[in-house]
């Protein structure tokens, strides 16, 4: 099981962080042992001073695929959750300072919380979802998918290029604006369409 993460994905992100705007979409990868299930508490990593929160749409692919067109990446997936993608942002600008690779600043034990998945079909549209999450029940991101400079069909067309998918893969679709730091003692609460679909304690 691969987890497939998508940086830069929407603007107002990009320009927070005073990146570029990509030309493809940015690809990185988390190991399993990222993944943390069941509202699960997140210990805080003692090689950070400045975790940051990143929500995002998560998507579960349900059949091995490679070179998808686009027009049928939809058959590709049918359940939708939410997670967030944390990062040791004093990390990974230190490495990028260096033009290193960042994915310890990105794919440490525990840096991939996820809510269990829902049915796509409960919504009318995945590509307007409202999506948010509340530190200590103050939102502090919220965004819409309408606004990612790269759809989900398109991405899951472009990944298949480079990499097989195979069933339960999953796919972080990028943050919108509003990143910021957590510490010992928050909790976290990540909502679609206003419905809590995570929660859990960082200590």
């Amino acid at each position: 099981m691969k987890i497939i993460c998508i940086g830069r994905n929407y603007v107002d992100h990009i320009h927070e962080l005073q990146n570029a705007i990509p030309e493809d979409p940015v690809i990185f990868q988390k190991p399993d042992t990222a993944l943390l299930k069941e509202n699960a508490a997140f210990y805080y990593p003692e090689f950070t001073q400045d975790l940051h929160h990143e929500v995002e749409i998560v998507v579960k692919i349900n059949k091995m695929g490679k070179n998808i067109d686009e027009k049928f990446a939809h058959k590709y997936y049918d359940e939708i959750g939410i997670g967030i993608d944390f990062t040791a942002r004093d990390l990974q600008s230190k490495l990028k300072s260096k033009g290193l690779p960042w994915e310890l600043a990105k794919a440490f034990d525990g840096s991939a919380p996820i809510s269990e998945f829902v049915p796509k079909s409960q919504f009318a549209d995945l590509q307007n979802l409202n999506f948010h999450l509340d530190v200590n029940g103050e939102t502090r991101q919220q965004g819409n998918t309408s606004l990612m400079l790269f759809k989900i069909d398109y991405i899951i067309s472009f990944i298949s290029r480079f990499y097989t998918l195979k069933t339960g893969d999953l796919l972080f679709t990028g943050t919108p604006k509003g990143v910021s730091a957590v510490k010992v003692g928050d909790t976290l609460s990540a909502y679609i369409e206003g419905k809590k679909m995570l929660e859990f304690e960082v200590k």
